[in-house]
């Protein structure tokens, strides 16, 4: 094993330690669902018609039901407390991309068809909409002292959600130009509650479950939306530059549908000759085609972009890690924490 293959294969068997405490779980709970809508959720969690059994290619990296089991260790407890939340948070995240499918018209999702593909738009959302309400009652359920709390805190990470999604969604309304223009400040606020709020979730439910004080729900929350911050400011990069084989989306994606993501707008912030003529491309009005596209991400690199995109999650990054420093944690559950957090902004999909 290379020293460069070795974070990433702890990671790895730090996933797949976690995803094998929630599994089961998780199972049972979409067996719960009407028979139609557990369809519906297994093929958007990837499953095959085993329950729980993968189709190639499809299965999801499982992050955030990780971290709330590891920040539930990390917290003094065992992992087995922190299921109901792993599972809750798991079916929040998949729902929500369910829906971000049809919003966004994506055709694919982790190399097959996504759900509203399959099924139809309206059954998907009602599918999304059974797992977001199974997640809350899977909480209200659980066994655990702390289940109202938990319930809280997912409540309000739901809401955030839906503010950073309609944030992103109004961007698409605005100019690239003039005081209508989308600020970075801005931008950082809705990755913060678009992607934050559930790996903030995540991270802080774990902490909940194992009856934690509030500082430490709190110091973990926080590291969990910086982290999202960062994880998002991949999600960018990939898809401009995203290689479709791991990724399941054509490439250069993101500026095909001219969205403004963060390396778009910190390419425009740079006042380049790159800068003003992408600005020319971006503000033309039209979808660009193949040599557009290319065009395009050939000069958000050349204005920075790119890099610039790169430091963003990196100081996320570095920000999360500094909160998990802060606080006192068991040390073994927070070394797997920090190991694991390089894997997501080196990832490929």
């Amino acid at each position: 094993m290379t020293p460069a293959t070795a974070p990433q294969t702890a990671a790895s068997q730090t996933l797949a330690r976690c995803r094998e405490v929630v599994q089961p779980a998780l199972v049972e709970a979409v067996e719960r669902l009407h028979p139609w809508l557990a369809d519906m959720a297994a093929h958007s969690l990837g499953w095959t018609r085993t329950p729980g059994g993968f189709a190639p290619g499809s299965r999801g990296k499982g992050v955030r039901q990780a971290l709330a089991v590891l920040c539930a260790e990390a917290a003094g407890a065992p992992a087995e407390c922190a299921v109901a939340g792993a599972v809750a948070v798991e079916l929040v995240h998949t729902f929500s991309l369910v829906h971000d499918d049809i919003m966004d018209g994506d055709e694919t999702r982790r190399q097959r068809e996504s759900t509203w593909k399959a099924y139809g738009a309206g059954p998907a959302v009602l599918a999304g909409d059974a797992m977001c309400a199974l997640a809350a009652q899977l909480l209200c359920d659980s066994p655990a002292a702390q289940g109202g709390a938990a319930v809280r805190h997912l409540a309000h990470a739901l809401n955030d959600m839906a503010r950073g999604q309609a944030d992103d969604l109004c961007f698409e309304f605005r100019s690239w130009t003039g005081p209508d223009a989308v600020g970075m400040h801005e931008y950082r606020s809705m990755a913060e509650r678009k992607t934050g709020a559930l790996l903030g979730c995540a991270t802080g439910l774990g902490a909940v479950l194992a009856g934690a004080p509030a500082a430490t729900v709190a110091g973990l929350t926080r590291a969990g939306r910086h982290l999202g911050v960062a994880f998002q400011a991949v999600d960018d990069l990939l898809g401009i530059w995203g290689d479709p084989q791991d990724t399941g989306k054509p490439v250069y994606s993101d500026l095909r549908r001219l969205k403004k993501t963060y390396p778009v707008l910190a390419a425009l912030a740079s006042d380049t000759p790159a800068a003003r003529q992408l600005m020319g491309i971006l503000a033309s009005g039209g979808t660009p085609d193949d040599a557009g596209a290319r065009q395009a991400a050939d000069l958000i690199e050349e204005a920075g972009g790119r890099s610039a995109t790169r430091s963003e999650a990196q100081r996320h990054l570095d920000r999360a890690h500094d909160c998990l420093t802060a606080l006192d944690l068991e040390p073994t559950a927070c070394d797997e924490i920090r190991a694991l957090l390089p894997f997501l902004i080196h990832r490929r999909a």
